[in-house]
Formats: structure tokens, C-alpha cells, sequence
């Protein structure tokens, strides 16, 4: 179950990451609304994962997760750059990430 939580919680950080963009700067009611609802709730399930799951590995996951979809996403609804290198990078972190559960022991 940890495993599940922290999965959730990484896509509300891609939620509230991308949410920022729609904020204005936090002018906007409803964007900052959902935004920081999705905070909340990512670090709430971030808080019950780490109950069980290393720190180190839990919290590395959690940032590559958020990373990996504000990347992704931004590609596709900003028109970020999509350029080889920057998907060798994405490549990378997603690499990082399988290894890190890959080696944490925890189930």
C-alpha cells in the first residue's frame, strides 16, 4: 500500500506543478484552489508512505514522479522544448526512479 500512496502523491505534484502555471502568480480563485488542494493532498499521501518506505527513496521517487510528468505534460500543453537531449534527461530520471524502487527493499 505504501507503494500506491506514493505513486498518488507524485501525480498531485504533477497536478499542483502544472496547476501553477494556471494560478497567474496565485491571482486566479479557482486555479489556486485546486492547486494547493493538490499540495496538500500529495504531501499528506507523501506522509503515509514514508510511514513504511525510506526517506531517501520515498522522497527521491516523489520529486522524479512530479518531475517527470511536469515535463511531460509541459511538452504537451506549454509547447516546452522537446528536444533529444531533454528526453535523454526524462530518460534518465525515469531510470533513476525504477532503479531506486527497484533497490529499496521495502515492499
Amino acid at each position: 500500500m505504501p507503494w500506491i500512496y506514493l505513486v498518488l502523491a507524485g501525480l498531485f505534484e504533477i497536478g499542483w506543478a502544472i496547476g501553477l502555471k494556471y494560478t497567474d502568480g496565485f491571482s486566479r480563485l479557482w486555479p489556486t484552489v485546486g492547486t494547493v488542494s493538490a499540495m496538500i493532498v500529495s504531501i499528506v499521501l507523501l506522509a503515509m508512505a514514508v510511514k513504511t518506505l525510506p526517506i531517501g527513496t520515498a522522497y527521491a521517487i516523489w520529486t522524479g514522479i512530479g518531475a517527470l510528468g511536469a515535463v511531460i505534460l509541459g511538452i504537451v500543453l506549454f509547447g516546452d522544448s522537446a528536444s533529444p537531449a531533454r528526453l535523454i534527461c526524462v530518460a534518465l530520471v525515469l531510470t533513476g526512479i525504477i532503479g531506486l524502487k527497484l533497490t529499496s527493499g521495502a515492499h
